[in-house]
């Protein structure tokens, strides 16, 4: 497995202690890091290898190679990858929601308690938000696969990223404005980084398909919607 450090951590971790906000980034990763070892465990379990993993500023990215013979089932219009992306995607979330069951059945301090039941709380619904590439994003992806095929699906979402990020970009400037919080305001352009890198991705793969599609190159063709892509589930994340 290919490991790697996304550099901009240090900037954060920077930003993090002169604003005397150390900790609370640090229980942030922590309770990431065990969301993303829920997909990493979700994926071993369906037989899934994992090839890369990387320390990211607000959280673990792990991706796992895609076999074809996942691509040759067919389910609907989807096929059996898009069911493993749902179950590996929900994985994270709901290793959040296991610690938030345990925790409030535990008997410790009471302030204690509800900082890990706070911190996983944020994390499981910010992950649910309907953005890709965050959980939520990753697992309607497979859904709509699943019942409008891919190139629909695809287009769907990228529209849903992009209209989720302005208003949730809206919410946060009240909330920055209201709370005068810095990580807020970091996570919201965090998620613009990923939402506009992915965004990119897609219209260059979709400019590429076309490209393909006019000169009738069917194995070329082939071998993007079919050959070795990576699933990245990343948490923030």
């Amino acid at each position: 497995m290919r490991f790697r450090i996304d550099l901009k951590i240090f900037l954060f971790l920077i930003l993090f202690y002169l604003t005397k906000q150390i900790e609370i980034y640090a229980m942030i990763m922590v309770f990431a890091l065990i969301h993303e070892l829920g997909h990493l465990l979700a994926g071993i379990m369906l037989k899934m290898k994992p090839e890369k993993l990387e320390i990211m500023p607000f959280g673990v990215s792990i991706a796992f190679k895609i076999e074809p013979k996942d691509y040759n089932k067919k389910i609907k219009k989807g096929n059996k990858l898009d069911i493993k992306k749902i179950i590996v995607a929900s994985a994270g979330p709901l290793t959040n929601l296991i610690i938030i069951i345990i925790t409030y059945n535990l008997k410790i301090d009471m302030i204690k308690a509800i900082m890990v039941i706070y911190t996983n709380f944020l994390i499981m619904v910010f992950n649910l938000l309907p953005i890709y590439p965050l959980d939520g994003g990753r697992i309607l992806s497979g859904i709509l696969h699943i019942i409008v095929g891919k190139q629909k699906a695809d287009d769907a979402i990228n529209n849903i990223s992009m209209i989720s990020t302005i208003l949730i970009t809206a919410i946060a400037s009240v909330l920055i404005l209201y709370l005068k919080n810095i990580a807020i305001f970091l996570i919201v352009m965090y998620l613009w980084y990923l939402v506009l890198k992915e965004n990119n991705r897609y219209l260059r793969r979709k400019k590429y398909i076309m490209k393909i599609l006019e000169n009738k190159t069917y194995s070329e063709f082939y071998k993007i919607i079919s050959g070795n892509e990576w699933i990245h589930y990343t948490t923030s994340k």
